[in-house]
């Protein structure tokens, strides 16, 4: 019968050397691959028609800005926290990019007088609709199979960070392409987008992650 020590010493020498996760490059690596979906989104989709007037508004630079953080900062985080001993902290980093994002959508819907009465949207929404899938839907599926081993660690914590980052980085695309007649209109797409992102991460992450997870 082997003894516990030549036990530990058989186990030692046919243990493989540990690759240790790189939150950072991990993280950078999935901007990477957004950067290349709005490209891509871009060459295929001609930009809102009145882009060069909305650019001069800071107030739209405020939201775009906000929203490009706050997915940029978030996918940082997820990627942080879901190596083991990380500290807790990192869940606040994305949090000065929300608050400004959210500001910046905040003043613009102080008044509702831009929304029909009818209570239907200006726009092409079947467009709008189009884009978020095109952008959200790859992005969410990279990052689920990149943090798939924090199915055990954080899953709470990475799947509200990943749906944040992924409605930053959406709506920041979205402000690019689709025209936003109404203020309440910006509120219902942008805000509307992150919050049921950020819900649905944070309801369903155990069970996501799990799935892609190794055994």
């Amino acid at each position: 019968m082997i003894t516990t020590p030549e036990l530990i010493e058989s186990l030692a020498a046919d243990a493989g050397p540990v690759r240790r996760l790189a939150p950072l490059a991990r993280a950078a690596g999935w901007l990477a691959f957004a950067a290349l979906i709005l490209a891509l989104v871009a060459v295929s989709h001609a930009p809102r028609p009145d882009l060069a007037l909305r650019i001069a508004d800071p107030r739209f630079l405020c939201g775009v800005g906000g929203a490009l953080a706050t997915g940029v900062l978030a996918a940082v985080a997820a990627f942080a926290v879901s190596v083991p001993g990380r500290s807790r902290a990192w869940l606040l980093l994305p949090l000065p990019g929300a608050l400004l994002w959210a500001l910046a959508i905040g003043e613009g819907c102080v008044s509702w007088a831009g929304l029909p009465a009818d209570g239907s949207f200006p726009g092409d929404e079947a467009g709008c609709l189009a884009i978020l899938v095109l952008i959200g839907a790859p992005l969410a599926l990279a990052m689920l199979i990149m943090l798939r081993h924090a199915a055990r660690i954080a899953p709470a914590a990475v799947g509200t960070l990943g749906g944040l980052a992924v409605a930053g980085l959406t709506a920041t695309a979205l402000s690019f392409f689709h025209i936003h007649d109404a203020s309440a209109q910006i509120l219902i797409w942008n805000l509307g987008i992150a919050l049921s992102l950020v819900v649905l991460g944070r309801a369903f992450a155990s069970r996501m992650l799990a799935w892609v997870a190794p055994a």
